[in-house]
This record gives C-alpha cells, sequence and structure tokens, in this order.
C-alpha cells in the first residue's frame, strides 16, 4: 500500500459541481466495486493539421498512443492502492488503462470522497464534488479518470411532432431517410465496403424489426453488428429506442450497402468517452465514418473529460474517421437559461449537424427554414463555444443574435452543416413496432454519416475530417437564410443569416456537389427516393460531382462484443481487437 506521506498533486481540470436534478442519498458503500478508465497522454503531441495524410492503426500506435511506461506506472499506482488491473480492456492505442476496486480503495486513491445520488425517475448513481488528486510521481501522466462519477452525461436528440405544429399546405408531412437523401441530391452510392459506426447510450433494436422496416422500403436490410462497451447492451423497452432505430433506419436507407455496427455504451462520460475510442480504434469493425445523436451543455461536463473527448475526435481524424454529432434539440439554450452549446458538437474535430424545417411538394425542396418548433416542439442547437477557441477554417466568421446584432466568433462555431430535422417534415421510422414519424438533429447526424460513406465508397478511400474542406466549399450547400433558434422568449438566439451561421452552420447538403468537393470525380449520379406519404421524391439539390439533381432550395474497447444481424449477412466478431492492446 501507498505510503501515507507522499505528496499528492491535484489532478488539473478534474473538478466537479454537484450534479444537477438528483438528490444527494448517503455516502457510497465502502464495498461498492467501481471500474474507472484513466487515460494517459499521448507518446508525442498530435497536431491534426500537420498530418500530410491518414494514419494506419500501426502509424497511430507507434507515434500517437500511450507510452507503454506510462502504462506501467498505472500499473504500478494501482498494486499500491489494492486496485486491479483489467489488462484485457486496456488499450495502448485508447490511453485507457481499467482499473477495478471497492468505492474505499478508490476513494484513497484518489482523494476523493464518493456520494450516492437519485434523479427524480429514481435512476441511482455514484459521483463526487471537488476534485480529484493522485501521488506527485503519477500525475503529471494522466489527462483524465473516469468513473468515479456516474452522473447521466447526455441525451438522445429525437424529437416527435408535438401538437399543433403541422405542415405547409399541399406538403409531403413525413418521408423515408432515402427520400429526403433524393431531395438533397445525395449521389448514387450505396456505401459498400464502408463501415458506419453509430454510438448509443441506451436503448436496442429489435433484428426482426429492423427485417420488417427495410422489407417494406424494398431495400435488403443491412448487416448490423452491436458491440458492448463498459457493460452496455442492445437492450429494447426503453426511450432510447427510438434514438436507436432512427439512427440504424437513416444510415440503412441512404447508405444501403454499407454496415453498421453499433456501440452499446452506459450514459456517463466514462461510457461516452469509452464508446467513441473503442469504435475509433476498432480494428476488427473498421468504421471510416461514425455517428453520434447524444449530448448535453457544454458547461455540464468536467473540463478533463471535455478534453478527453475532444482528443478522441481528433484521434479519429488522424486515422481517416469522420465524426458526425447532433448539435442538440433545445435551440441556443440547450435545456438551460442561457445560451451555451451542445457536447460533443462543439468538438472542433466533429462536423456538428444542425436542423431545419423543410417544405416539399412532389420532387423537389420549395422550402427551407431554421427548425424552430418552439420550447414544446424543439429547435435546432447552435451557438458560439466556451470552452473551445476558434477553428482556423472558422476564422472571420460572424454569429448574429436575435437582435441583429453580428458579432465576430469568440470561440468555436456550431453547427457546420445542416439537414432535414423538424418532426413536421420528419422521417418515417419503425420503433418497437410502431410507425411513427420522428425529427430532430438526430436525424441529421446520421443522414451525414451515410453521405459520407457514400463519399467513402465513390472516392475508393476515407475523406476523415472534412471541416477544412467543407468551409471552402460554400457553393456545395443550400444557404439558409430564413429562421432563428430562440425557444427561451426572452435571451434571442441566434439568427439564419447570409453564408456560415449559429443555427444551420454552412446550410444542407448539395449531395453531388459536396461529394465532388470532398474529391470525388466521375459519373455519381442522384438518388431515386421512391414514394412514400403523398409525394414522389427523386433528385432533389443541384448539378455536381458528375450527377445531376432536380433543382431544389438552392444554387448548383472495453467489454466484450455480441452482435445481432438483420439480413442476409451476419458477423459474430469478438470485440477487443485492437492493435496495441496492452
Amino acid at each position: 500500500m501507498t505510503n501515507a506521506s507522499t505528496k499528492r498533486t491535484t489532478l488539473a481540470h478534474s473538478e466537479r459541481k454537484a450534479p444537477h436534478n438528483a438528490t444527494a442519498a448517503g455516502a457510497t458503500s465502502p464495498q461498492q466495486v467501481i471500474t474507472v478508465s484513466v487515460i494517459v497522454r499521448r507518446k508525442n503531441p498530435l497536431h491534426l493539421h500537420e498530418l500530410k495524410k491518414h494514419l494506419s492503426h500501426q502509424e497511430f500506435l507507434e507515434n500517437y498512443a500511450a507510452n507503454p511506461a506510462d502504462f506501467d506506472q498505472i500499473r504500478r499506482f494501482a498494486h499500491q492502492h489494492g486496485l486491479s488491473i483489467d489488462e484485457s480492456a486496456s488499450s495502448l492505442a485508447r490511453r485507457t488503462v481499467v482499473l477495478r476496486g471497492t468505492a474505499a480503495a478508490l476513494e484513497k486513491a484518489f482523494g476523493v470522497t464518493l456520494q450516492d445520488y437519485t434523479t427524480a425517475t429514481g435512476h441511482k448513481f455514484h459521483g463526487f464534488t471537488g476534485t480529484l488528486s493522485l501521488p506527485e510521481e503519477h500525475a503529471s501522466i494522466v489527462e483524465a479518470v473516469l468513473g468515479l462519477d456516474a452522473r447521466p452525461i447526455a441525451k438522445p436528440h429525437i424529437r416527435r411532432q408535438p401538437r399543433g405544429v403541422a405542415p405547409a399546405a399541399a406538403a409531403q408531412s413525413s418521408f423515408n431517410p432515402n427520400q429526403v437523401a433524393a431531395l438533397y441530391g445525395f449521389p448514387s452510392g450505396t456505401g459498400a465496403g464502408q463501415t458506419v459506426g453509430i454510438i448509443e447510450l441506451g436503448g436496442g433494436y429489435s433484428a426482426s424489426g429492423l427485417d420488417t422496416y427495410f422489407n417494406n422500403l424494398g431495400i435488403t436490410p443491412p448487416t448490423v453488428v452491436a458491440v458492448s462497451v463498459d457493460g452496455g447492451a442492445n437492450t429494447t423497452g426503453s426511450d432510447a429506442d427510438g434514438e436507436v432505430d432512427l439512427d440504424i433506419q437513416v444510415v440503412g436507407s441512404i447508405a444501403t450497402g454499407a454496415t453498421i455496427a453499433v456501440y452499446f455504451t452506459t450514459n456517463t462520460d466514462q461510457g461516452f468517452i469509452d464508446a467513441i475510442t473503442t469504435a475509433v480504434h476498432d480494428t476488427t469493425n473498421k468504421p471510416s465514418v461514425i455517428s453520434i445523436s447524444w449530448g448535453g451543455p457544454e458547461t455540464s461536463w468536467a473540463q478533463s473529460s471535455l478534453t478527453a473527448l475532444d482528443e478522441a475526435c481528433q484521434s479519429a481524424g488522424a486515422l481517416g474517421v469522420t465524426i458526425t454529432v447532433a448539435a442538440g434539440d433545445g435551440g441556443s439554450v440547450d435545456g438551460t437559461n442561457s445560451n451555451v452549446v451542445d457536447f460533443p458538437a462543439s468538438s472542433p474535430y466533429v462536423l456538428a449537424c444542425g436542423g431545419t424545417r423543410i417544405t416539399a411538394s412532389s420532387t423537389a425542396i420549395t422550402s427551407e427554414v431554421v427548425w424552430n418548433d418552439g420550447s414544446e416542439g424543439g429547435s435546432t442547437g447552435g451557438g458560439v463555444s466556451t470552452a473551445f477557441s476558434v477553428p482556423t477554417w472558422q476564422s472571420g466568421l460572424s454569429a448574429t443574435t436575435g437582435s441583429g446584432q453580428a458579432s465576430a466568433l469568440t470561440g468555436r462555431g456550431v453547427p457546420d452543416v445542416a439537414g432535414d430535422a423538424s418532426p413536421a417534415s420528419g422521417y418515417n421510422v419503425l420503433v418497437d413496432g410502431q410507425q411513427v414519424v420522428v425529427g430532430g438533429t438526430s436525424a441529421v447526424a446520421p443522414l451525414w454519416a451515410a453521405l459520407i460513406a457514400i463519399v467513402n465508397q465513390l472516392k475508393g478511400s476515407s475523406v476523415g475530417f472534412v471541416n477544412p474542406t467543407l468551409y471552402g466549399a460554400a457553393s456545395a450547400f443550400n444557404d439558409i437564410t430564413s429562421g432563428n433558434n430562440d425557444i427561451s422568449g426572452g435571451n434571442g438566439g441566434y439568427e439564419a443569416t447570409t453564408g456560415w451561421d449559429a443555427c444551420t452552420g454552412l446550410g444542407s447538403p448539395k449531395g453531388a456537389a459536396i461529394a465532388a468537393a470532398l474529391g470525388v470525380t466521375g459519373g455519381s449520379g442522384s438518388t431515386d427516393g421512391g414514394t412514400s406519404g403523398g409525394g414522389t421524391t427523386t433528385g432533389g439539390g443541384t448539378t455536381g460531382g458528375g450527377g445531376t439533381g432536380t433543382s431544389g432550395t438552392g444554387n448548383g474497447g472495453t467489454g466484450t462484443g455480441t452482435t445481432t444481424g438483420s439480413g442476409k449477412h451476419h458477423h459474430h466478431p469478438k470485440h477487443g481487437h485492437e492493435e496495441g492492446a496492452a
């Protein structure tokens, strides 16, 4: 055991405040066994903009993973404090050492007092307030300790149509996802050979339900693989099922040839970050794009956790993996009482996806505005980060408030792009056997993920971190210039303007033009969305990348894996094979 006189130091940025919407329920039982993920520093600093090419997993391991010597330090620390090490769940590539021990042992190891809390819904979790500390000799190599606070960290950004919000007269009120893709002129690829990863912090899907949904659309059901992270599992029967089904059905209806890997985890910062790092470094399923439709106010995250997740997204970019993230459904205030952006959408290393409301008849979008269905119906998230500085590719941009005041960005602007999100022009999905119409920026993240998968297939290589390229391709977007995301009735939110704005970013996609901007050459054509719900949709968007569409609105691991398949092909890999697993 450690010497009582060992010098200790506070772990930088580890401070946590008492959780909101939860009541203290006494001290955590000293005998409760808790698993923690210790994130250690990289071998070398990673500067994504300095890389000349995407790295292989081996190249990443050699240069930007954890140093084995640092892992050995954490092993010594664990042994000194009576903690066990889960070697099979630890990973040099993920820079994660997984420790396990009693609450009493962990309290001594990390200089913290654990407290139980209960939410209004009866959910019980442990947590702490204040900061963590470590022996001085180990503190310099540790960037974050996850798992000592298990408060729910995110919500799914899915919305159902509220009463009193109706579609425009003579307009189609809901769409199959492939119809939305057609309206935006997506190129005619299938995403064959690609894997789209989806992060889920709860819920589940039924393989038979997915088969029914895709068969009804005349689409061969995709291969769907469920991967367990931190004990998360494909478990149906909760409200989160709607999110899971929406994500899978949007991707599978558009990128019809792609495999879908769903990473199920726990709704904690530990689970969220472990799921992202597991997906990014998954050398079995090898996702080339990851879709995330969960998030929470940026200000609700501990700084060390926020940094750890952001760095995981930077690692994705280095490996050529694109991450699309829903920007939130709570307007400019994101469920709080002041303007705040949603995280992880505010990470500079993800493609943040905002929402619009479309009016479409027959084969074309006739109008597209900022999604804002009010405080009950929801509105696109968007605003200016207070945690991340302005990235170079947003230099010189301004955000316009509801009062019409335009101010230069003082932080990373959210979102980057947009797409149909209003439930009033929502998506037809099947949730737990029930046909429903849903929206939310939850639909936009998988929409863009499907587009990226198709682009990767057509290009023959992964596009990776796309933000700098897209910000130089304004003509590849339908610029949304009408609407705002103020649902608070007082703070003003942000207004849509010409060019980038803090409601819809650069705008919604002209699919073929996006493909061309990202390097697709030759005739890619455009998708045909079929007929459903009162209209037939083909094309939509503009001419670009060799494809022509009908004009719309704009101008020209931890844990073990389990698998559940849908369709003819079923994979049953064992999760945990990573290059550099410790």
